[in-house]
C-alpha cells in the first residue's frame, strides 16, 4: 500500500516531531476527566481543554501547539465492537491559536500524509471532503482549491453539509467551531475508485482540519471569533490501522496483547463480542487511571464507567465465560497499565486503584446477574408452554438487571417460550435515541458555556477552593468540577463530613472575598515559578513549560485556563446547598449565586 509500518508508540512521536520541525510546540494530553469544565463529563475531543485560547486567551506555549490528546466518547458506544469504533482513542492534533490558517494546515497534512520521510501514503489513495455551504457559511472553495493545487483531482473531492463538514458536528451547540476539511484513506485491496463516495466503507477517515472561524451563541447566531483557529485532529488507531494495512483497529499493535488475553479466556466465536470486551477493559482502565480519582457510581462520570464495567462482563459471558470475570478484566487492565503506562504515567500511578475497583464493581454486577436470572425464572414460571414472553418484560430485564436480549432469548428458548422481539426493538429504539438525546446535552462540546453566570460559577470555584483549605486545612485538594448556569459542583479531598459549623465558615469567607471585590489577574510563568508562588495545581501531569496563574488578591492563587470575571465583587452572594460524600475520601459541595 506503499506505507511505512508502524507502531502506536512511533506515530505518536513522529506526528509530534513533524509539527515541531513547523514550529509547534509540544504540550501533554489534558486528563480524560476535565479539570474546570463547565459542560463536559469527559474530555471527548482535543479541542475541548483549548477553547479559552481559541477564543482568543493567550496559551503559555504560543501560537502553534501539537499532543497527543486521550479521549472518551458513549454517543456511539453501540457501535463498539465494529472495525473503527472505540470509547477510549487517541487523538493527534496541531492547532493554530490566530497563526496560520487554510493553506498551511491543509499542506502540512498533505506532507505527514504522503512524504517519504514521514508516513508515505499513496496518494492513489487519498480523497478529501469540504464544506457544502449553507445559509450560515459559504462553500470552502478555498479549502477545495488548496487541494487541488497539491494534486487531488475534482472527483476525489466531496462537498458536505454541516453534519459531515462541520465542527462540532451540525453546528447546533454553542462555542468556537467551523468548516472542516476530512482526509480519506482507500483500505481496500483493490485499486482505489476514481470517484470518491464516502458512503463505501472501504474509504477511512484518518484525519481532519477544522477552521474555526465562529463563535455560536445561545440564541443561534453566529459571531466571527476575535481569531482564525486551526484545530486538527488525527486519530491515532486508525491511523496505525491503515499504515500496517489492517481492517480493523482492534488487530493494532496496541490491542494485540489484549487480544490474546481474550482469546486465551473465550470458548466461543462472537467476533463483536470479543472486541467490545477488549474495549471496554481498556476504557474502563484508563477511566480508573485518570488524574482524578473516579468510582463506579449510579451518576456522572461514575455510571458510565459501571456501564463500561458492567458490558464488559456480558461481553464475556457471550463469549462463554461465566466465572472469574474479576480475573480476567484485571488481567487485561495490567496489560493495558503495561502498555500505556509510559505515555500515560497515571495509569501506572493508580494501578491498586484500577485493580481494587474493578473487583468491587464485578462482585456487586454479579450478585444483579443472579437477580436478573431469578426475575426470568420469576416470569417463566408465569407463562405456559409455548407461550411469547411480552416485550415489556423483555426490555425490563434488559434496562432493569442489565440482561442481554441474546441471553433471554436463549434462556426463553431452554424454558420452551418465545420473545416478542419486534416490540422489544421498538423499545429499545425509543429508549437509545432518548439516551442519545441527553447524551448530546451531557457530552457537548468542552468549555461550550461561556455564558456570563457560568464565568462567574467558575470563578467562584476558587474562592471556594481556598476557603475550604483555610478552614479545613491544607490537605483539601480539588478532584473535580462540574458548573451549569445554574449552580457550581465542586468535589474535593477531604476524610470526614463537613459540620454545619465548618459550612458556614467556608460559605461566610467566599462571601467575604466578594464583598472585598478583589482584582482577578492573570500572569504566565514557569511550572517552578508557579510553584514557588504557592499556586495549586496538578503539577504531575499536565501543563507544559509555561502556564497561566490566576490571583484574586492575595488569597486565592491557583494554575487554570479561564475563563474568569475581574473582579470578585461581579459574583453576587454565594450560598453552599449541599454537601455530600461523592466516594472514599471525596467530598462534594453543591452551590449557587444570586
Amino acid at each position: 500500500m506503499n506505507a511505512k509500518h508502524i507502531t502506536s508508540n512511533e506515530l505518536r512521536e513522529l506526528y509530534q516531531k513533524f509539527f515541531e520541525s513547523k514550529g509547534h510546540t509540544r504540550i501533554p494530553s489534558a486528563p480524560l476527566v476535565p479539570e474546570n469544565d463547565p459542560s463536559v463529563l469527559f474530555t471527548t475531543a482535543g479541542m475541548h481543554p483549548l477553547v479559552p485560547y481559541l477564543k482568543g486567551q493567550p496559551h503559555p506555549a504560543g501560537k502553534r501547539l501539537t499532543d497527543v490528546q486521550k479521549c472518551l466518547r458513549t454517543t456511539d458506544i453501540e457501535e463498539v465492537g465494529d472495525t473503527t469504533h472505540a470509547t477510549v482513542f487517541e487523538m493527534l492534533g496541531n492547532w493554530s491559536l490566530g497563526d496560520y490558517f487554510k493553506k498551511d494546515a491543509i499542506t502540512w497534512s498533505y506532507e505527514f500524509l504522503t512524504g517519504k520521510e514521514w508516513l508515505g501514503l499513496d496518494v492513489k489513495r487519498l480523497a478529501v471532503s469540504v464544506f457544502a455551504g449553507d445559509d450560515d457559511s459559504p462553500r470552502d472553495e478555498e479549502s477545495a482549491s488548496v487541494w487541488k493545487s497539491l494534486g487531488i483531482s475534482e472527483d476525489r473531492i466531496a462537498y458536505l453539509g454541516k453534519e459531515d463538514n462541520w465542527w462540532p458536528a451540525g453546528g447546533k451547540q454553542p462555542g468556537p467551531q467551523g468548516p472542516d476539511t476530512e482526509m480519506f484513506y482507500w483500505v481496500g485491496e483493490d485499486e482505489a475508485p476514481q470517484v470518491f463516495e464516502p458512503s463505501n466503507k472501504k474509504w477511512v477517515e484518518i484525519w481532519n482540519d477544522v477552521f474555526m472561524q465562529f463563535d455560536r451563541k445561545a440564541d443561534g447566531s453566529y459571531e466571527e471569533l476575535p481569531q482564525q483557529n486551526v484545530d486538527t485532529g488525527m486519530g491515532l488507531e486508525r491511523t496505525v490501522m491503515v499504515l500496517n494495512g489492517l481492517t480493523s483497529i482492534y488487530d493494532i499493535d496496541s490491542f494485540t496483547l489484549l487480544m490474546k488475553h481474550v482469546d486465551a479466556y473465550t470458548k466461543t466465536s462472537n467476533e463483536r463480542a470479543r472486541r467490545m470486551l477488549a474495549d471496554h477493559i481498556k476504557a474502563a482502565t484508563f477511566v480508573l487511571g485518570d488524574n482524578q480519582p473516579v468510582v463506579p457510581d449510579t451518576k456522572d462520570q461514575g455510571y458510565v464507567l459501571r456501564r463500561l464495567i458492567r458490558r464488559a462482563v456480558l461481553a464475556l459471558r457471550e463469549l462463554g465465560v461465566t466465572e472469574n470475570a474479576s480475573e480476567v478484566l484485571s488481567a487485561g487492565a495490567a496489560i493495558i497499565i503495561s502498555e500505556y503506562g509510559a505515555a500515560y504515567p497515571s495509569l501506572q500511578q493508580h494501578a491498586t486503584h484500577i485493580s481494587e475497583q474493578l473487583k468491587k464493581e464485578i462482585d456487586k454486577f454479579d450478585t444483579a446477574l443472579d437477580r436478573a436470572l431469578r426475575e426470568f425464572d420469576r416470569i417463566a414460571r408465569s407463562k405456559s408452554s409455548g407461550n411469547t414472553i411480552a416485550s415489556v418484560d423483555v426490555f425490563r430485564l434488559y434496562e432493569a438487571y442489565g440482561l442481554p436480549v441474546e441471553i433471554t432469548q436463549e434462556l426463553a428458548q431452554k424454558a420452551g417460550l418465545t420473545l416478542d422481539l419486534t416490540g422489544f426493538k421498538e423499545a429499545l429504539s425509543a429508549h437509545q435515541a432518548k439516551s442519545r438525546t441527553a447524551a448530546a446535552g451531557k457530552f457537548k462540546g468542552g468549555l461550550a458555556d461561556h455564558s456570563e453566570k457560568s464565568v462567574h460559577y467558575h470563578t467562584a470555584t476558587h474562592l471556594l477552593h481556598q476557603a475550604l483549605r483555610t478552614v479545613l486545612g491544607d490537605h483539601v485538594l480539588q478532584r473535580g468540577s462540574n458548573i451549569t448556569p445554574e449552580r457550581l459542583r465542586f468535589d474535593f479531598s477531604h476524610p470526614n463530613k463537613m459540620t454545619p459549623d465548618q459550612i458556614k465558615a467556608v460559605e461566610d469567607l467566599v462571601n467575604q472575598k466578594i464583598q472585598e471585590k478583589m482584582l482577578v489577574t492573570r500572569e504566565e510563568m514557569t511550572v517552578e515559578e508557579a510553584k514557588k508562588r504557592g499556586a495549586l495545581g496538578l503539577f504531575e501531569h499536565k501543563y507544559g513549560d509555561k502556564v497561566s496563574v490566576y490571583t484574586m488578591g492575595d488569597f486565592s492563587c491557583e494554575i487554570c485556563g479561564g475563563p474568569h470575571v475581574a473582579n470578585t465583587g461581579e459574583l453576587g452572594m454565594f450560598r453552599i446547598k449541599k454537601e455530600e460524600s461523592a466516594s472514599a475520601g471525596i467530598r462534594r459541595i453543591k452551590a449557587i449565586l444570586g
